[in-house]
């Protein structure tokens, strides 16, 4: 490696140079020689993401680098790997995302010949597509610039597994999976997110093909969601939707394959009528509840779940029964085979490690079973069989150390650092924890907040994020907010997450009031973003079914989830959150947390212990004496 004495820019004119990234340089190069894991804190401006990709390249070994969004994934491929390249001309390196995310060839084929289209503007887009199909190399839907996120055309055209035939379909060969698949293989470097690579992860668990290749080495980026998106994956969900999605894919593969197919027609619409009658037995309202009571559940509603068990298996049957049987008719006869047992594992299964819960979103009624440790399942198909993985963000450490996230993700004997941040967090950043407010739990603490929240804007000249834990106190906060400032107010649900960001950067002194979803991959650098505002201290609803069930097992095993579980998740989540404000050396700002249980209980020293060595105060006028200089 490099010495701390090679200072001179020469392949980069904006190098800086920077201890903490040569020392992260060195540690992941420690990891890989000698096969270890490693932990790596690296706070923000550290530019921890050259930190270990030049060791990486160094090493000449295939690796899987995992991001925390596909933003973060698409910055390395397009901006860090072209760069890197330069230096390292014999540097391979393929971009991975979720099959959704890729246009199948035949389906599109197929579609042309149908006259389901809905409308002009989805035969224009048909056109546009199969033009853009005939020149991309990656069919990937991104290269799409009028394609909506929303559009039902896309989801009739994508390469999902649920729909893929596999060796069999006449466009394997040319299918860009296939192809994705054989960049991968003769690549150095292979760039996926969390979701991608715990999918594939948990489709080797189930004995399916494998979308990665071989690896001898593993970078998890923004490894503090690394518990969460492994949950979802090694769960179980099932829906009304998946039972529509059936539904709409049989009647499209029947159209499209021109199937004198009558009996399966009535199977299809006998399966929907039971899924709707089946789903609506579940009460109204949005939110997520604990499914504690499935066998009451199912003694009270037994017909009703035996007549939908029913109605899958005799769909399987009828598509079975056809004498002429494409491949993608086999492939929807598995599906209602697949979703048949995922119903009697979520509703029926007694596995103590999973939680079972239900959830109304909108439309959707979905049925799940989650892990609640994850650790087991991560140590035995992951740590164990990779010689080297390297955990990485700018919030993994609680209190100094690590052994929260070893406990949580099942992480034994790793090599462990905390790599300072490049920026002066003491001269860029005042805390501020106001101690007049009352409790958040109290009820008239929306009404305090928003008074607090109006002083802060006004001293901060807008230009700030307004982050809350729950919709309902955004909404609130804002609406008593609104009437008594002058600056330009985005409220979160109004628009497009990506179109409210926009907006934000390009109204002068705007307020975007928001919640979880703007915690973290959040980039705004400048004065544009001058105070980030927390209403209280993140701590996870208590009552969410997966939460409470991690809570009661650790409780049962002797240990005290407050501290154990409770606290560390929400100093982490903090610290995302402030993470919003100091993004570069230049920024300088306000951060302001409305919550005097900080200060007060004997569990917010752990906070202070963690976050960076902000100024602090608690004392509004020197709020507004530091903002005058931003």
């Amino acid at each position: 490696m490099p010495t701390a004495k090679t200072k001179t820019p020469r392949n980069h004119p904006q190098y800086e140079f920077r201890p903490s990234q040569l020392e992260m340089a060195e540690a992941v190069e420690s990891a890989l020689e000698n096969r270890r894991h490693l932990i790596a804190e690296a706070g923000t401006g550290t530019g921890k993401t050259l930190a270990y990709l030049v060791p990486i390249i160094r090493s000449g070994r295939r690796v899987v680098i995992s991001t925390g969004t596909k933003n973060l994934q698409e910055q390395i491929f397009f901006k860090d790997i072209p760069f890197l390249n330069k230096l390292f001309p014999g540097l391979r390196a393929t971009l991975m995302k979720g099959r959704q995310n890729y246009l199948c060839r035949q389906k599109l084929y197929d579609i042309e010949k149908q006259p389901a289209l809905s409308g002009l503007e989805e035969v224009e887009l048909v056109g546009e597509i199969r033009e853009w199909e005939k020149r991309t190399e990656t069919g990937d839907r991104a290269e799409l610039e009028n394609l909506p996120d929303s559009s039902d055309l896309w989801r009739q055209i994508d390469a999902r597994r649920e729909t893929c035939t596999g060796q069999k379909c006449a466009q394997f060969e040319r299918c860009f999976i296939t192809w994705m698949h054989q960049r991968a293989a003769e690549s150095n470097l292979i760039i996926v997110n969390h979701h991608l690579f715990f999918a594939d992860l948990a489709l080797k668990q189930m004995e399916f093909a494998s979308l990665l290749p071989d690896y001898a080495a593993l970078v998890f980026d923004e490894a503090h969601e690394m518990e969460d998106v492994a949950t979802r994956y090694f769960g179980l969900q099932v829906s009304n939707y998946r039972v529509e999605e059936l539904a709409r894919d049989t009647e499209a593969a029947l159209r499209q394959k021109q199937l004198d197919a009558r009996e399966v027609m009535r199977a299809v619409r006998e399966m929907r009528r039971r899924g709707d009658l089946f789903f609506e037995l579940f009460p109204k309202g949005e939110g997520r509840s604990s499914f504690t009571n499935r066998e009451a559940f199912l003694d009270a509603h037994r017909g009703d779940y035996s007549a939908l068990l029913n109605a899958l298996e005799g769909l399987k049957t009828e598509l079975k029964r056809l004498k002429e049987r494409p491949e993608e008719i086999n492939r929807l006869a598995e599906r209602a085979g697949e979703l048949t047992e995922a119903f009697g594992f979520v509703l029926e299964s007694k596995e103590r490690n999973f939680v079972y819960w239900w959830e109304r979103r909108g439309r959707g009624v979905f049925l799940e079973a989650s892990p609640i440790d994850v650790s087991a399942i991560l140590r035995e198909r992951l740590f164990d069989k990779v010689e080297t993985v390297i955990l990485t963000s700018a919030t993994l450490a609680v209190g100094g150390t690590f052994d929260f996230l070893k406990r949580r993700l099942g992480l034994q004997q790793p090599q462990e650092k905390i790599f300072a941040s490049h920026f002066n967090y003491t001269e860029q950043a005042l805390l501020y924890t106001p101690q007049h407010l009352p409790d958040p739990r109290e009820p008239n603490f929306a009404a305090a907040a928003a008074v607090e929240v109006g002083e802060i804007l006004k001293a901060s000249r807008g230009r700030a994020f307004v982050l809350f834990t729950s919709r309902q106190q955004m909404n609130e906060v804002y609406q008593r907010v609104r009437p008594h400032v002058r600056f330009p107010l985005l409220l979160q649900g109004t628009a497009p997450r990506t179109s409210l960001l926009d907006r934000f950067r390009r109204t002068p002194h705007a307020v975007l009031f928001a919640t979880s979803s703007f915690w973290q991959g959040v980039d705004v650098q400048g004065q544009q973003l001058s105070a980030v505002i927390i209403d209280r201290l993140p701590f996870a609803v208590p009552t969410d079914p997966v939460v409470s069930a991690r809570v009661r097992l650790i409780n049962e095993d002797g240990g005290n989830a407050f501290t154990d579980y409770q606290v560390p998740e929400a100093v982490i989540s903090l610290k995302q959150g402030f993470g919003r404000l100091i993004r570069s050396v230049n920024d300088r700002g306000l951060l302001a947390l409305l919550d005097h249980r900080m200060v007060r209980k004997p569990y917010g020293k752990v906070f202070f212990e963690t976050l960076p060595p902000y100024k602090r105060t608690n004392v509004l006028e020197e709020v507004k004496n530091f903002m005058r200089k931003c």
